[in-house]
């Protein structure tokens, strides 16, 4: 049986920080409000808008109006501001020639396609699933088991081949949630400390995840 490699997309594949920097401080300044310190919306990245939004101190009725104003202003930006990470097309193309891959993202699955495809990646990947495409984000296994249900891989025997690949302990919770191998990258939202709490396979960049799938 084929292998199957998931990819989370922030930190992971991609470094998007510039873009998600500017639309949370534009977001603030529309609601005439200081903006964040971005370090803490460095350290939230990866969770869903809404939960970023709230622990930045948002008012829950407002969580939306802010969701809103940085969406308006990332899709501006995403694509200038958005680049790959270094090993990142390597890493998708071997994962190609042993794997069905696909991405699992708290982006939206729009936002993501674009991204994949304007970064000349999407070639390598089957499916995309985005916050838009379920309901429980991670850690809930749920968008890796729709991810797995969309490549046909979703039964035991398969989910004993399959990995999920990112940067943050949520990634890693979700994969163990779902029944799969879950590998941690130190390129980039969560440092060695965090990861050691929630994965006992930890890599510099997803090319040296890939690799390591490889060999087994």
């Amino acid at each position: 049986m084929k292998k199957t490699i998931l990819f989370d997309l922030d930190g992971t594949l991609i470094d998007s920080t510039p873009a998600i920097l500017t639309g949370f401080d534009t977001a603030f300044k529309v609601h005439n409000k200081q903006t964040p310190d971005h370090d803490a919306v460095k350290s939230l990245v990866g969770h869903p808008l809404d939960v970023m939004f709230g622990d930045l101190g948002v008012d829950k009725d407002l969580i939306q109006n802010y969701i809103d104003a940085y969406k308006a202003c990332y899709k501006q930006i995403y694509l200038d501001r958005t680049t790959l990470l270094d090993f990142a097309k390597e890493a998708v193309e071997l994962a190609s020639k042993i794997a069905d891959v696909g991405v699992v993202t708290t982006k939206t699955s729009k936002f993501s396609i674009n991204l994949l495809e304007h970064l000349g990646i999407k070639e390598f990947i089957k499916t995309v699933v985005g916050r838009d495409d379920i309901v429980h984000p991670k850690p809930n296994p749920e968008p890796i088991n729709l991810a797995l249900k969309n490549l046909g891989k979703d039964n035991e025997q398969n989910k004993k081949l399959a990995f999920m690949i990112g940067d943050t302990c949520m990634d890693m919770m979700a994969a163990k949630s779902a029944g799969i191998e879950g590998l941690a990258l130190l390129c980039g939202y969560q440092d060695l400390q965090n990861l050691k709490k929630c994965s006992n396979h930890i890599f510099e960049n997803s090319l040296q995840a890939v690799e390591f799938i490889a060999k087994l």
